[in-house]
C-alpha cells in the first residue's frame, strides 16, 4: 500500500525540519506543495517530482496528493509550520469524510495509508526568537475572514481578551485585508495595558527574518505583511533588556516559589 505523508516542514530553516519529516521526504517520489515551500527545502528536493499548485489552490493540492498516493506513489503533501495548524491536514480528512458520505467519487482514496507528521509552527519559532513568550496559557486566532465569518473572529478576540491569553495572530493582514489587525488591537486594549509586549516576526527562521519588539498600544497593521506572525503577551508578560539583548517572557507562576 502506498503512503501519503501529510507533513509540516517547520517555519523555513532546514535545521528545524523534524527528523521524521526528513525521512518521509526521502521516501516519497512526489511532493505536493506551494512552490515557495519546495524552494525552501533546497537540497532535500533533489530527484523528486514537484507538483506546485499556487496559493488559493489548497483543495486542488489535497485532491492531487490523495490521487497520487492512490496511484501507488509515495507522496508528501507539504505545508510550512505544522500542517495541522491552519493548514492542509484538515482538507485531507474533510475529503475523506465526504467520500465516506458518498459525496465524492474517489473510493480509491480510502485505501491510502495516511501518516501526519507535525512540524514546528510559526508561533513556536517566533516565541523562541524572543525568549519564552508562550510560557503560560495561550491561543491562536486567524484574522482571515475568507473561511470564517468575521462575527466569529470578533467573538474569539473578546474571549481571548477576557481570558487574558497570550495570543498569536495568523494571517494578520493581506493585500485585501488591512484593518482586521488594528481592530484586534483595539479589542485587546479593552482587557490589557497598552504597554503589553508584542513580537512582530517576519519571515521567521528564513534568510529575510526580521524581529520587531513593540507594545500593544503601538501595534499598527502598516508594519505587518502576509509573511508576518504577530504575538501579543498577556497582562503578566515581561519585556526585559540585558545590554544589547532583548527578551520577552510570560511568567508561569514560579514567583511563588522563588
Amino acid at each position: 500500500m502506498s503512503k501519503l505523508f501529510v507533513m509540516g516542514m517547520g517555519p523555513g530553516d532546514l535545521g528545524l525540519v523534524a527528523p521524521n519529516a526528513t525521512k518521509a521526504l526521502a521516501m516519497c517520489s512526489d511532493w505536493v506543495a506551494y512552490g515557495y515551500y519546495l524552494d525552501l527545502l533546497g537540497e532535500l528536493s533533489e530527484g523528486k517530482t514537484f507538483h506546485n499548485l499556487p496559493l488559493g489552490e489548497e483543495i486542488g493540492r489535497a485532491r492531487l496528493a490523495l490521487s497520487l498516493a492512490a496511484q501507488g506513489k509515495n507522496t508528501a503533501l507539504i505545508s510550512s509550520g505544522d500542517i495541522g495548524i491552519y493548514a492542509m491536514a484538515t482538507l485531507v480528512f474533510e475529503l475523506l469524510d465526504l467520500q465516506l458520505q458518498g459525496k465524492e467519487n474517489h473510493p480509491e482514496w480510502l485505501d491510502v495509508d495516511i501518516e501526519v507528521i507535525p512540524g514546528i509552527s510559526a508561533m513556536q519559532a517566533g516565541a523562541s526568537r524572543v525568549g519564552a513568550m508562550l510560557g503560560h496559557d495561550f491561543c491562536t486566532i486567524s484574522l482571515s475572514d475568507l473561511l470564517t465569518p468575521w462575527e466569529t473572529i470578533d467573538k474569539r478576540l473578546h474571549a481571548c481578551g477576557a481570558g487574558d491569553f497570550v495570543v498569536s495572530f495568523y494571517n494578520p493582514v493581506s493585500k485585501k485585508r488591512d484593518w482586521q489587525l488594528n481592530h484586534a488591537r483595539d479589542v485587546l486594549l479593552q482587557y490589557r495595558p497598552a504597554s503589553t509586549p508584542v513580537m512582530i516576526g517576519r519571515q521567521l527562521t528564513r534568510p529575510e527574518e526580521e524581529i520587531t519588539f513593540t507594545t500593544l498600544g503601538e501595534l499598527d497593521a502598516k508594519d505587518v505583511d502576509m509573511f508576518t506572525m504577530v504575538s501579543v503577551g498577556n497582562s503578566d508578560t515581561k519585556h526585559i533588556t540585558n545590554g544589547e539583548k532583548q527578551w520577552i517572557y510570560t511568567p508561569r507562576g514560579y514567583s511563588k516559589k522563588l
